[in-house]
């Protein structure tokens, strides 16, 4: 059988041992058998490949071998052994095993080893047959392609240690190495493209041709491997097909450049490092990678970066570059780390300068600290024969995400230089070529993003066919003539941001015929996220119009699009052209091809940048077709309307595109801001370019000498600091260039105004506002105009320093502030590779060409327009329509800050002694609203920290007052926008009269204010007064007062981080709960919200499954709408003080909102900081730039940084598991990991690695869970924050969701939460209430505790042996033991040593030591109870009657609610005097007579009763306290009476206050029990009391007793 097999075989080392062909197993054995004659061949391989090709070899082993006679010599042995696929198996344990496995079979030194694998069994065998008995034969049979031409040729093996891959290894060669490509057809195709990395890799250093074709024929080889044989075909050479021929020819050709340099240097000393290009940086990112991304994957981008590194240094063309990355993505290879493949992955946010610069210290190419890396100088050859030393700066700056630049003249000036090919007119030459018919040789195309995309795109639809001459710099077309084929089934057109490809192929697309030989039906273009926004409506309806058919599968106006392939109809088109004259390009470069001759006419109103049309047309001229555009037959004035007949292109043989005028537009800039001399070759007065204009239109008019030929353009510029402002700009023949005007307008002297950009808005970004936005961080001021915008230039010493640009990934942003940062120290260009879109090599070329030192920064900070964190204690600005009810928000925010309130008009009143409304009658809206801005500048000034500012509806009008509000939040101070139902603003607007009336109707108004106020807010008060009165929601007894009163103080304390609203038990011993909200609408929760909450420390609000009864679109589909959202949030608002967990969460992490919907998810969580959320999860799955958003504006939100994995294959012990961790713990406040169980085991894992995380210094709180039924152990083990759900939920949140008492009873069975016991002290106690409250609380939280009395005449050695005991919990103490319990505590808290008494016992464990700590929670019951009616700092006086132990915990609680004075009344006045004297620092008044008030001050709104109810009367009668109807004389509010006595149910004072005023409200002694009750169950449980069924269970024994 072996004599039918057709190998060829490659020389290494002196000896033909590589033997390559098809179906080869046979020829092995009988080669291997035959070759290396042995007692024992062992053959390893791993599971994957066993199950495809062990069976083949074991059956002929042994069919081979049983045919043998061996003398008188035993037949030899065929032993086979399986070890577990993948690169944890390449290790020291995969060694030994392997080794054990020889030894336990009594392998002796004539052993024969078969590595039949990939590059792991590979190198894994080699090294076990490199030192097993010092040395045995082996053969390499590699199924893999990157094993065939890299790991199995050359004798390097190895394994990997946890610091680095292959650094344990020997180099052994191998007897065979046996190219089966047969074994190939089973790969996957990722596979492939993994081992052409390597293939590509060697044609790079080496051959020239060889990368030619392998740059030409991508499609024909990828085709080779998806055409399986059949009977063995390409065994023999005549049954080989010509694919086979072309693959074999592919690998050959690859191994036999390896295998020569192996030859020449087989120990690696010089020139064999030349085989690791792109292998230092690659095996860097791999470290960090593995094993989710291939090999070959890390080596392309590997040798895209040292490509780079080349360029940079001056070594290699960018023309070589692009080469090289096109190449490498005809096989669908990612080039960069921003692919989506790469970028997507949790581990690739760990890819940081500094940590890929530690992994390359490891290499072995290196000498000492200095790194090796290999460097191209052109495709097919290397800068030196062997690996250069690259110091780490050069490395560290192709690394960086972002620049700087360092400010100074240009060292080469004067400077003469080209720009790159225009991407205008190269991308309209690659269209006219391919159309065309012939051979046309393109020279100085742009290498670039926007031109391989457009190649990459005629390719797919077999339009063209292209080759590279002249090494890269000239690109040979080999035209189409308009014959276009519908790409492959699920094969789409993919533009990234290539605005002008987009354009022009949506024409093109519609030329394409239908083919029997197609299987698609339509042909599908689509592009990045920004893509999808940008408009491209205007030609898809003209197109359509015609008659072709295009569908939108997406947003309507957007990309992607569906495109029948029915042919263009031609005659008749009309287009809309305001918006881009790339709808114009397209559809003339098209139209010869249509099926009619096409008539063009351009409608709707100005036609844009029509130098680029004329450009186009002058093109098509080029190629043979001319355009005619008509005129006016009596003025002879140019129409909008072009006639294009039919015809062909008629390529011409060579065509030179221009230099790009655009790009020339950022080193002319440079000269005119240092004062230098440049010289731009290739651009002069003949460009077919608008931009070419900006010499003279923009640089010559700003100052600068300006000389331009025929195809020359220089500029000298002014000194440094001289250049002047223009007036007028008109830039819309030159829109692109706008950009670069705007930087240098930034220093001029004066204003600036550029006009005619409005198609600027809709390009890669909104570029009038970017250029807006990022001036902003420079100080200079703008104005936005309708088509374009205000520069107000100041010196470039007033700008400010150290700012960081967002670039928006816009080439043009990032080169025109590079511009402004050769003048400003520590500017920061971010997101450096943006330029690659149009030059590439623009930051190599301002250092190597221009002579600007550009350094690489890697970003450390985020770089938005707010502060990190509010600046403690700044003032609040309230802004809102006028009766949105800031003056009431406002006085209670105040109050709970215990801050000073400002009203703006009042405060305008007190400074111009005229109101508003008189003001504006007689001096006009104008002279107002400059009063107003100056008033607000002042108080800004003025009271700017410690106030609540109330400024009026309007001010957002003028743009110097909301410049005035953004600074402020940019300087971290907090703007809240009050926001009301507009209906309720405008029924309160009908009753109002204090201010001027509007003169038109106040929606219009509040329409017209909306976006002003969200763009000059931090934050968003929402104040819906309607929902919450007249029974519309049914809370319990609490009043609508109580529930804003209760918000605003949240909401202020938290946003301005006064009083954080943070749950406390998110610290290290302490278990906390979330309830996972899975409501659609929360108010259907709102009733039964205590219950739902009751023993949970946050709530989750899961915007993902929101929904109004409105939405019908499906789950997964549906996106709750913002305002939607921000009523959910307010209505909870009302209800709980609990903290709020903001999620939003994505399908693909097992929630509800859409995956593709990123956008929204940013806006649902920026949201959700303006509401003042306490928690925000954020997917770590989202972009780097949202994250630092996020986190840049969060203020005192905190963020939970979470991941989610659904489909089982993470694990907690994996490299990636803590990969993951390490990137939440890094942005966020509080980490979150979840994880999906298969097995029990996995919930230990789980908890094992939540442990090792928590020992780590400073280790943030840690939420580790596992999904699923399996994983619910994991969620009662999670210390922090622990999902739970209710049983009255509609739903659970998540598979394995339980709820929170199913949670402390598991705890309290696996011995987690012991069971304790809890105590009154006390004589006597029979009848209380207190066993009932807390018992209650146990067993509605499931908590396994028991509250009993222990009744004693003292406090003797029965209470001392309770308080001693281990399961002692806690006591309550009360008459007659609260002073004498105290010798038996440890420490006294603040409010007991100031009541001088103790009616809570606390035990704290303090490291090994038990304290006792001694409380009193009665001033807390009497606070609570107050609180609940009337606003801190609202209490005008107080009346306390009595002055025993209990009046002084009064005392305590009113002086807490800020009560202004304090009268005490006592039957005994020497015992009121003590209690005013014991209290210097409160205002107590002793008074002899109840009612009387001394020197006719305020009555009270605050009384307190603490003497015993039978002891009074409402009858003047001897023995008894008589209570006069004066107590309840004021009459101006809300008021409390607060009677400590339980009984009567009703006691004299009480009743009182019901006969006598109806605003006074009452309140038992039982609400006070209540009140400290629940107040000491959190102090003993660290857990809210669930004061709903506890209220409820205490009220019915007392009732009943009663």
């Amino acid at each position: 059988m072996a004599a039918l097999t057709d190998v060829q075989k490659i020389n290494i080392l002196g000896r033909e041992s590589i033997h390559c062909g098809f179906h080869l197993v046979p020829y092995i054995v009988r080669t291997v058998l035959t070759e290396l004659p042995a007692s024992t061949y062992v053959l390893i391989t791993d599971s994957n490949i066993a199950k495809f090709y062990f069976p083949a070899f074991e059956e002929e082993f042994d069919s081979t071998l049983s045919g043998l006679t061996n003398g008188s010599h035993a037949r030899p042995r065929f032993l086979s052994h399986i070890i577990p696929p993948g690169e944890t198996s390449k290790s020291r344990e995969g060694k030994a095993v392997v080794e054990d496995f020889l030894l336990l079979n009594k392998c002796t030194r004539d052993t024969v080893i078969l590595a039949l694998g990939g590059g792991v069994v590979g190198d894994l065998v080699g090294f076990v047959a490199a030192t097993f008995m010092r040395g045995v034969r082996f053969c390499q049979i590699p199924t893999s392609l990157l094993a065939m031409v890299d790991s199995s040729v050359g004798g390097k093996t190895a394994i990997d240690t946890p610091h680095g891959k292959n650094l344990i290894g020997a180099f052994w060669q191998p007897e065979f190495i046996f190219i089966d490509a047969a074994l190939l057809e089973t790969l996957p195709s990722r596979e492939f493209s993994n081992g052409m990395a390597e293939v590509v890799k060697t044609a790079a250093i080496w051959n020239d041709s060889e990368f030619n074709s392998l740059e030409s024929r991508s499609a024909e080889i990828f085709a080779a491997i998806q055409t399986p044989s059949t009977d063995y075909a390409g065994r023999s050479r005549k049954t080989r097909s010509l694919a086979q021929e072309l693959l074999l020819a592919v690998i050959i050709g690859s191994i036999s450049v390896k295998a020569h340099i192996v030859t020449i240097d087989p120990t690696e000393k010089g020139l064999r490092n030349l085989v690791n290009f792109g292998h230092s940086i690659g095996h860097a990112i791999e470290a960090i990678l593995t094993p989710t991304i291939l090999h070959g994957e890390c080596v392309s981008i590997g040798m895209i970066l040292e490509a780079e590194l080349s360029r940079q240094m001056g070594i290699l063309s960018q023309v070589s570059v692009g080469r090289l990355a096109r190449c490498l993505k005809a096989y669908n290879l990612p080039v960069s780390l921003v692919d989506p493949r790469i970028a997507d992955l949790p581990s690739a946010k760990l890819i940081t300068v500094e940590r890929l610069l530690d992994i390359m210290r490891v290499d072995k190419k290196n000498q000492g600290n200095d790194k090796k890396i290999v460097l191209l100088s052109r495709i097919g050859a290397t800068y030196e024969q062997k690996a250069s030393v690259v110091p780490d700066s050069l490395i560290s700056k192709t690394l960086s995400e972002s620049v700087t630049v360092i400010p100074g003249i240009p060292s080469f000036n004067p400077v003469k230089m080209t720009t790159p090919g225009s991407k205008s007119i190269s991308n309209r030459a690659l269209v006219l070529a391919a159309l065309g018919t012939g051979t046309c040789r393109l020279t100085n195309l742009l290498h670039s993003d926007d031109t391989q995309v457009m190649m990459a795109a005629l390719s797919e639809l077999k339009g063209a066919k292209f080759e590279w001459e002249d090494g890269g710099e000239t690109l040979v077309v080999h035209g189409g003539n308009g014959s276009l084929s519908v790409p492959p089934q699920g094969k789409e057109l993919y533009l990234g941001n290539a605005g002008t490809a987009a354009r022009f192929l949506t024409t093109v697309c519609t030329l394409v015929q239908k083919s029997p030989a197609d299987d698609a039906e339509m042909t599908v273009i689509t592009g990045n996220a920004r893509m999808k926004q940008r408009p491209i409506g205007p030609l898809v309806t003209a197109l359509r119009t015609n008659g072709s058919v295009i569908d939108y599968l997406e947003s309507d106006g957007c990309l992607p699009l569906s495109i029948r392939p029915n042919g263009l109809k031609g005659g008749s088109v009309q287009l809309a052209a305001s918006v881009s004259s790339q709808y114009v390009s397209s559809v003339l470069l098209c139209a010869p091809y249509a099926n009619e001759p096409i008539t063009l006419e351009l409608i709707g109103g100005q036609v844009i940048s029509q130098p680029y049309i004329d450009m186009t047309i002058a093109m098509m001229k080029s190629f043979g077709i001319e355009v005619s555009r008509r005129t006016e037959k009596d003025t002879g004035k140019l129409l909008d309307i072009y006639d294009i007949p039919k015809g062909s292109y008629q390529n011409p043989s060579n065509y030179s595109i221009e230099s790009d005028a655009s790009s020339a537009t950022y080193p002319l800039a440079i000269a005119a801001i240092t004062g230098t001399l440049c010289t731009i070759q290739n651009i002069g007065s003949l460009s077919l370019q608008g931009d070419a204009k900006f010499a003279r239109e923009v640089l010559e008019r700003m100052g600068c000498e300006v000389t331009q030929t025929a195809t020359e353009t220089t500029v000298q510029g002014p000194p440094i600091g001289e250049l002047k402002a223009v007036e007028v700009i008109d830039m819309e023949v030159m829109t692109d260039a706008f950009l670069t005007a705007t930087a240098l307008a930034a220093v001029a002297n004066g204003k600036t105004r550029i006009v005619g950009i409005a198609n600027q808005r809709v390009k890669e970004c909104n570029r009038i506002r970017a250029m807006i936005d990022e001036l902003a961080k420079f100080g200079v001021s703008t104005n936005e105009l309708d088509d374009g915008l205000e520069i107000m230039g100041k010196p470039v010493e007033e700008h400010k320093k150290g700012v960081s640009v967002h670039c928006y990934d816009d080439h043009r942003v990032a080169m025109a502030f590079s511009v402004l940062a050769s003048l400003i120290p520590g500017t920061i260009l971010e997101e450096k590779r943006c330029v690659e879109k149009t030059w590439p090599n623009w930051w190599d070329d301002l250092q190597n060409k221009i002579g600007l030192e550009v350094k690489g920064v890697e970003l450390s900070t985020p770089s938005v327009s707010f502060s990190s964190n509010a600046v403690p204690f700044k003032s609040v600005v309230l802004i809102g329509m006028r009766g949105s009810g800031k003056t009431f928000i406002g006085d209670l925010a105040a109050a709970a800050l215990h801050w000073k309130f400002i009203d703006a008009d009042d405060h305008f009143e007190t400074v111009h002694k005229i109101g508003v409304r008189q003001f504006v009658h007689e001096n006009g809206w104008p002279a107002f609203r400059e009063a107003e801005t100056k008033l607000l500048q002042d108080l800004l000034n003025q009271q700017g920290h410690e106030h609540v500012i109330s400024l009026g509806g309007g001010i957002v009008e003028t743009p110097s007052a909301r410049d005035l509000l953004k600074d402020w939040v940019s300087e971290g101070g907090v703007v809240v926008h009050i926001a009301r139902n507009i209906d309720e603003v405008i029924e309160y607007l009908g009753l109002e009269g204090s201010r001027p009336a509007y003169g038109e109707p106040v929606n219009d108004v509040f329409q017209r204010r909306a976006p002003w106020f969200a763009e000059c807010s931090s934050h968003r008060f929402i104040n819906h007064v309607e929902a919450f009165v007249e029974g519309k929601i049914v809370i319990d007894p609490t009043d609508t007062k109580r529930g804003i009163r209760e918000e605003v103080a949240r909401f202020f304390n938290h946003i301005t981080g006064v009083a954080a609203n943070l749950a406390q038990n998110l610290k290290p011993g302490h278990n906390s709960y979330f309830l996972s909200l899975t409501y659609p609408d929360v108010l259907l929760a709102l009733p039964r919200l205590e219950e739902l909450s009751a023993g949970v420390d946050a709530l989750e609000v899961r915007v993902d499954l929101l929904r109004s009864k409105e939405d019908i679109e499906p789950q997964g589909k549906h996106i709750p709408s913002e305002a939607y959202v921000a009523d959910q949030i307010a209505a909870l608002r009302r209800v709980t003080s609990l903290p709020l967990i903001f999620t939003v969460r994505t399908v693909s992490e097992g929630g509800a909102f859409p995956d593709h919907a990123r956008k929204e998810v940013s806006s649902l969580l920026n949201l959700a900081i303006s509401l003042g959320v306490e928690y925000l999860d954020v997917e770590m799955q989202l972009p780097e730039q949202t994250i630092r958003q996020l986190i840049a504006r969060k203020g005192s939100t905190q963020i939970i940084a979470s991941w989610h994995d659904w489909s089982g294959r993470l694990k907690w012990g994996s490299p990636e598991a803590q990969a993951m961790y390490d990137i939440a713990a890094r942005n966020g406040d509080i980490v979150k990991m979840v994880f999906t169980a298969s097995t029990m085991l996995d919930n230990f894992d789980c908890r094992a690695f939540a442990l090792k995380t928590n020992n780590r210094p400073g280790a943030k709180p840690f939420i580790a869970i596992n999904m699923g039924a399996v994983g619910q152990l994991s969620r009662i083990l999670n210390t922090t924050f622990s999902p739970v759900s209710h049983p009255l939920q509609p739903s659970r949140a998540a598979p394995g969701q339980i709820s929170f008492a199913q949670v402390q009873k598991a705890l309290h069975l696996i011995g987690e939460l012991p069971a304790t016991k809890f105590y009154l002290f006390g004589n006597p106690i029979s009848h209380s209430l207190s066993p009932t409250l807390h018992n209650t609380a146990f067993e509605t939280l499931g908590l396994p505790h028991t509250y009993e009395l222990l009744e004693t005449a003292e406090v003797g050695e029965d209470i001392k042996n309770t308080i001693a005991s281990p399961d002692f919990g806690g006591a309550s103490v009360t008459i007659p033991h609260k002073m004498n319990i105290i010798p038996s505590l440890d420490q006294l808290t603040p409010a007991a040593k100031a009541m001088g008494a103790v009616n809570t016992i606390i035990p704290k464990n303090d490291s090994s030591t038990r304290l006792l700590v001694g409380d009193n929670t009665d001033w807390l019951g009497i606070r609570g109870s107050i609180a609940a009616r009337i606003a801190v700092g609202q209490i005008h006086a107080a009346l306390v009657i009595g002055a025993g132990g209990t009046s002084r915990a009064a005392i305590y609680a009113l002086k807490d609610l800020g009560a202004k004075v304090i009268y005490v009344w006592n039957r005994t006045h020497d015992r009121a005097e003590e209690l005013r004297v014991s209290n210097p620092d409160v205002n107590i008044q002793v008074i002899n007579e109840l009612g009387n008030w001394p020197n006719a001050t305020v009555s009270p709104n605050v009384i307190v009763s603490t003497i015993p109810a039978s002891e009074t009367s409402l009858e003047d009668k001897p023995g008894y306290l008589f209570y006069p109807a004066s107590l309840f004389s004021y009459l101006d509010g809300p008021a409390i009476v607060l009677d400590l006595a339980y009984k009567p149910v009703e006691t004299p004072l009480l009743k009182l206050a019901k006969m006598t005023a109806s605003n006074w409200d009452t309140a038992q002694g039982v609400e006070v029990l209540l009140q400290q009750g629940y107040a000491q169950f959190e102090q003993w449980t660290s857990r809210k009391c669930p004061q709903g069924p506890v209220s409820r269970k205490v009220w019915e024994v007392y009732y009943n007793r009663a």
